[in-house]
């Protein structure tokens, strides 16, 4: 793979974290049973950065939940021949509570899809919103992200690869190039 081009470096990340933390409190009239669920693997760090910047703008602490959709995937035959049962990561109860799916970029909508059910079996919340770094399109089921960091319109041949310093030692997104 081939590095195209850097669309976001760290300060850029800063910047759409703050924004995104801003509106989530905004459209939510603050903070009142809000619940940011991050959705394995880079969707983790994400949830925890926009949690902090909460904090820094309301001084209330937001629950920050880990969501493993690994066995709710559609395409689980493709990525695995025998699926390995992992306990409920959480006891948090997320009834009647305002959840913010998060994660880096949203492409066809199928993770998404797959949280989605994955919290329906955690419980029943209030509302589910879904905040997002990247944007890229190509979409092949319904789903639209309520918070967005960037759209960025991509061809189906090009990788939107994000990085951050939790995972990846370094805070930036790129796009790459299948040869």
């Amino acid at each position: 793979m081939r590095t195209k081009a850097i669309i976001l470096d760290e300060k850029a990340i800063q910047r759409a974290t703050t924004r995104i933390a801003n509106e989530i409190i905004e459209r939510n009239k603050g903070v009142k049973d809000l619940m940011l669920v991050g959705i394995k693997t880079r969707g983790v760090p994400f949830a925890q950065r926009l949690a902090n910047k909460i904090y820094e703008i309301e001084g209330e602490n937001i629950p920050v939940l880990t969501l493993d959709i690994t066995l709710y995937r559609d395409d689980l035959t493709e990525i695995q021949g025998e699926p390995i049962v992992k306990k409920k990561e959480t006891n948090e109860d997320i009834d009647d509570k305002i959840i913010v799916l998060v994660d880096d970029v949203i492409f066809t909508g199928r993770t998404v899809r797959a949280a989605l059910d994955a919290l329906v079996d955690m419980g029943r919340p209030r509302k589910v919103q879904l905040a997002v770094l990247i944007d890229r399109g190509h979409r092949e089921l319904p789903i639209r992200p309520d918070y967005i960091g960037k759209n960025l319109p991509t061809s189906r041949s090009e990788i939107v690869n994000v990085k951050f310093t939790e995972i990846d030692k370094m805070d930036q997104v790129l796009i790459n190039e299948k040869r």
